[in-house]
């Protein structure tokens, strides 16, 4: 009755009401909450009926814009397409520089020695003079390079991915002066004196590191952030470097043997050392497969990672354990190489793209050609003698760095 009373026919100037107004009126309003006018061929419409009229038209609306959707994704799923088939081969042409690095650490050396000679005293050990350099040198600094290339490398992809830095590496988290620091210590307080002993201790050293640098970026009631972990691995990074370095000056021969250790070299492990230190890389290496998706997840930012499912805190413990596991165990060995796990991930990133589990892919065979390659150079360069291939990894990697970010060729995170 409201309606009607309100929407009558309006009189006209002779003061005559049109009942036709007043009577067509009320189906042309539509009031909120009110019941659907009667059609002018007498059914009346259903509530469902507009109702399924109403999805049937979101339904149509949902499907264009699903279709677009589509559309925009065609768009690009040709670059990613043509990423994806290029990740395979790009990986196995990686694989065939990796073997030619293993076949020029074995053959090449300050010492020149035919390539049928050492391929044949490296089948029949005669214990010949060949055989003894292939053997017990280059063989053994051979699978340094790799078991050490592969940890650094891949430290690098986790170190550079957890703090979402492009600048990060495994030292930015304090494992290196961890190392060093333990080092220190062991030579100086408790007497050891053999490259077989600082193995451990290093080991041990860049764990607690990385434990305390972890605990520190936690403090708070705020969750552990990447820039935290930034801070806290700077800070205590000062502290062990002022530890580090104020012992062994007042300690000379502390100084001595630091001074050769901290210049990373591949000539000074054994194959038991080597076998030592390999179960925690493989273990470190089997950890970053592992959140290698959860890494993907968390690049969109933490509320997305969590949205999609991902544990952020359990991730970076995975992430700092790793990093300690496989950094420390290549420092232990072959002391703090630099710029290997700086520069690898940002090579990969601009080969297979943002994917971690690619770029960890790439990065656990790229580290360790650099490593051998470097380390070859270093070799022939000033024969007889030898650069420590830590020096050359600096020499040879900072300009293709540079290079690449000159050109702007940095994959992002």
């Amino acid at each position: 009755m409201h309606a009607e009373l309100t929407d009558r026919g309006k009189p006209d100037l002779n003061g005559h009401v049109d009942q036709g107004a007043a009577i067509r009126k009320p189906a042309e309003l539509v009031l909120p909450g009110a019941r659907t006018p009667t059609p002018p061929d007498g059914r009346r419409g259903r509530p469902d009926e507009a109702a399924g009229s109403g999805r049937s038209d979101e339904a149509g609306e949902a499907r264009g814009a699903g279709q677009a959707g589509r559309a925009g994704q065609a768009g690009g799923a040709g670059e990613s397409g043509a990423r994806r088939a290029v990740r395979p081969l790009g990986l196995a042409a990686a694989l065939v520089l990796l073997a030619g690095g293993v076949l020029a650490s074995v053959a090449l050396g300050a010492k020149q020695l035919p390539p049928a000679e050492v391929w044949q005293v490296l089948w029949h050990d005669d214990r010949s003079e060949a055989a003894i350099i292939v053997h017990d040198l280059r063989v053994p600094r051979t699978l340094v390079g790799l078991v050490v290339g592969l940890g650094l490398g891949v430290a690098g992809t986790l170190a550079q991915a957890l703090t979402r830095n492009s600048l990060a590496d495994p030292g930015l988290l304090g494992v290196n002066l961890g190392a060093s620091a333990a080092v220190v210590a062991a030579v100086s307080f408790l007497g050891v004196t053999t490259p077989a002993g600082y193995v451990w201790f290093a080991l041990i050293g860049a764990a607690l590191a990385s434990v305390a640098v972890y605990v520190l970026g936690a403090t708070g009631r705020a969750a552990v952030a990447p820039e935290r972990l930034i801070v806290a691995g700077a800070a205590l990074s000062a502290v062990l470097a002022a530890f580090t370095y104020g012992v062994a000056f007042l300690d000379h021969e502390t100084f001595d043997r630091l001074r050769f250790w901290d210049v990373a070299a591949l000539n000074r492990a054994s194959l038991a050392q080597v076998g030592a230190v390999a179960p925690f890389i493989s273990v470190g290496v089997a950890l970053a497969v592992a959140i290698a998706p959860a890494l993907n997840a968390l690049a969109m930012g933490e509320d997305s990672g969590r949205g999609l499912g991902v544990n952020v805190r359990w991730t970076r413990v995975q992430g700092v354990l790793a990093i300690a596991l496989m950094c420390g165990a290549g420092t232990a060995v072959a002391g703090p190489i630099t710029f290997v796990g700086l520069a690898v991930p940002h090579v990969a990133r601009a080969i297979c793209g943002p994917d971690q589990r690619w770029v960890i892919a790439y990065s656990a065979v790229l580290a360790p050609t650099l490593l051998l390659v470097a380390d070859v150079v270093g070799r022939l360069i000033i024969a007889p003698a030898e650069l420590e291939v830590g020096v050359v990894t600096a020499l040879v990697g900072a300009p293709v760095f540079i290079v690449l970010c000159r050109r702007a060729r940095l994959g992002r995170l």
